[in-house]
């Protein structure tokens, strides 16, 4: 019997809680369109609604302001697109989109695609090499096109470097000059705390397999007074703004993963923060040339966050070797289509391509042991050592390393590690 893979890539999606599954199945075996004004269709639709007021009161938002999409980026591009377009609606000079230079491409694309086809003004607000927005830079935008700016996204924490933005301090910079300010929260819900009322965002993007929902099913929490025109046509659902029937058994899980994680937080952070920063320390001690990305270890950095850049590495050689000696990891985002590209996000943070393309993000969630961390760092070096052989073939790998790679010990005996 083989052993299952470790996985440490929960910042991509994370294992559906088994409450979840239990309330996803149960309400997927339902039979009812929640738009129907029949007996079944009502109950659909109390489905809907109850989960709705649940989601609203564990993020400290009314129940009307909560939008039901298909995850994370729909709800995204909703928040960036539909909140411009009413904006220009309102005032044609209100062109600008300004956003945080390391967004997820959802955003990022989103504005541009508005540059593109509608004319936007986009301006890519830099971080410095901690990727952490520059208010400074932000403020300056205001104070020159502040009447001109139609909506500002910050994200909530980076989803590659793990990285907490300031988002109070973007909300106070722009509430003085009128401006909307829309947060990707994707990897922030459930793994931080989060008011929506009490942090003066606009808007807020969440998606449920983050959290432990199945993947398909998001909302965007966009206040009761916030003008967005719709970019999805068919029906009116959800305020007017997202048509579509909506995904009764997604939503029921989405809830119930929401209350969960809401529930867990402390515990969980603190137990996330404790595998992390050990499996930093070890990474650190165990791989010379290995940096840890993003803020410091602390409260400004996701718990289950680890991102390194390893020098003298290539990212394709690093995931595939870990995923030879059963670890998954990624090197950022898996919202590329699966084309490995130097990430936009260390770029912005001042790496040239070489580094860029050094990365591995190891992330924690709520499946993830010690054990998983011991199996980590007891494999890494060896890994690292193949990945360097292969990025610089003059170098010669360790034998240890060698042994690995062939599924040997360097006595010759089988290596216990699955494939």
């Amino acid at each position: 019997m083989t052993t299952p893979p470790v996985y440490l890539d929960h910042a991509a999606t994370t294992p559906v809680r088994p409450e979840v599954a239990a309330a996803f199945a149960e309400a997927a075996l339902e039979l009812g369109n929640p738009s129907s004004l029949h007996t079944r269709g009502r109950a659909a639709r109390r489905v809907v609604e109850e989960s709705r007021e649940s989601i609203a009161a564990d993020l400290g938002a009314h129940p009307t302001e909560v939008i039901f999409t298909a995850g994370g980026s729909e709800a995204d591009n909703l928040a960036v697109k539909g909140v411009w377009f009413a904006a220009t609606e309102a005032r044609p000079e209100a062109t600008g989109v300004a956003i945080s230079a390391v967004e997820h491409h959802a955003v990022l694309d989103a504005a541009h695609w508005l540059a593109e086809r509608e004319g936007a003004q986009v301006t890519e607000i830099a971080v410095g090499p901690d990727g952490v927005i520059r208010l400074d830079e932000i403020a300056r935008l205001l104070d020159v096109a502040g009447p001109r700016t139609a909506v500002i996204s910050v994200m909530w924490a980076n989803n590659e470097v793990g990285s907490i933005q300031p988002v109070a301090d973007v909300v106070a910079l722009a509430a003085a000059h009128g401006v909307p300010v829309h947060s990707d929260a994707v990897q922030a819900v459930g793994h931080v705390p989060i008011d929506f009322a009490a942090s003066g965002l606009a808007a807020l993007a969440l998606s449920g397999h983050k959290l432990g929902a199945p993947i398909g099913v998001g909302a965007l929490l966009a206040r009761r007074d916030l003008a967005m025109t719709p970019v999805l046509h068919g029906g009116g659902q959800e305020r007017g703004v997202r048509s579509g029937t909506v995904n009764t058994p997604g939503i029921r899980a989405l809830a119930v993963a929401v209350r969960a994680a809401v529930a867990d937080l402390t515990e969980e952070t603190a137990r996330l923060t404790a595998l992390r920063d050990r499996l930093v320390a070890g990474v650190l001690e165990a791989v010379p040339g290995a940096t840890l990305r993003g803020t410091p270890s602390g409260e400004h950095r996701l718990p289950g966050n680890a991102h390194f850049t390893i020098e003298g590495t290539d990212a394709d050689a690093l995931l595939f070797g870990l995923d030879m000696v059963g670890v998954c990891a990624s090197s950022g985002s898996a919202c590329q289509a699966g084309v490995q590209q130097p990430s936009h996000v260390l770029a912005a943070m001042g790496d040239d391509d070489v580094r860029a393309r050094s990365a591995v993000r190891l992330t924690l969630g709520h499946t993830s042991t010690g054990s998983d961390v011991d199996t980590l760092l007891a494999v890494l070096p060896d890994v690292v050592e193949r990945a360097r052989a292969a990025h610089n073939p003059r170098r010669t790998p360790t034998a240890a390393a060698t042994a690995a790679a062939t599924g040997t010990t360097a006595t010759g005996t089988t290596a216990g590690v699955s494939h």
